[in-house]
């Protein structure tokens, strides 16, 4: 099994958190696992290449307040996860 890398890029986040949101609302759960493309430095970028997160969030009553609001759409997610940001961690796999 590789080694994970915890992020804490605040740029990367604001993405994370946004592909979180996205993720959760598709599948109407609470996932753990992420998919983003590939960071490249020059050139175009080939969607097909991604990068693979983890996501572990520390708090059960945070996962349940972010399972409940899922039906409420992305609006009200997105806040939740904004609101709920210190307990969601990314960990990008290698």
């Amino acid at each position: 099994m590789g080694e994970s890398l915890r992020i804490t890029d605040s740029e990367k986040l604001s993405l994370l958190y946004e592909r979180f949101r996205d993720v959760c609302l598709v599948e109407k759960e609470v996932w753990k696992e992420i998919f983003l493309p590939r960071d490249t430095i020059q050139g175009p970028v080939r969607t097909n290449i991604q990068d693979r997160y983890e996501v572990e969030i520390d708090d059960p009553a945070t996962e349940q307040m972010i399972e409940n609001t899922i039906s409420r759409g992305s609006a009200a997610l997105g806040a939740t996860i904004q609101e709920c940001r210190a307990h969601i961690s990314f960990f990008k796999r290698s």
